[in-house]
């Protein structure tokens, strides 16, 4: 803030245009990175709600598997290869179900 203050003195009072050249910055700030970052967030908040029983997925740790049962809170669990895993939510990536129903 005293950078601002100081920059303003210094440039002798043409404070309109400091700040409306100021407003521009946070609005691009706001439709360049922030607003992307929350549409990112809803989709994957959308695509964990919308997971069910028997939907292939890929956890971040590239776990392959099938869920097998939704523990109702913030846990699944999920079938590899003969073994049982059960993980958070959060820690699903994405959904290979969807991907193999485009193809066909």
């Amino acid at each position: 803030m005293q950078f601002l203050s100081i920059y303003l003195q210094a440039k002798g009072g043409d404070m309109t245009n400091t700040i409306v050249f100021m407003g521009l910055m946070v609005i691009v700030f706001y439709f360049f990175m922030i607003r992307p970052q929350q549409k990112k967030m809803n989709k994957q908040k959308k695509f964990i709600e919308e997971l069910k029983k028997g939907d292939n997925i890929v956890t971040t740790g590239g776990i392959h598997g099938k869920i097998e049962s939704l523990d109702g809170g913030t846990t699944i669990t999920i079938s590899s290869e003969g073994t049982r895993l059960k993980i958070e939510k959060s820690a699903i990536s994405s959904d290979l179900s969807a991907a193999l129903n485009a193809k066909a």
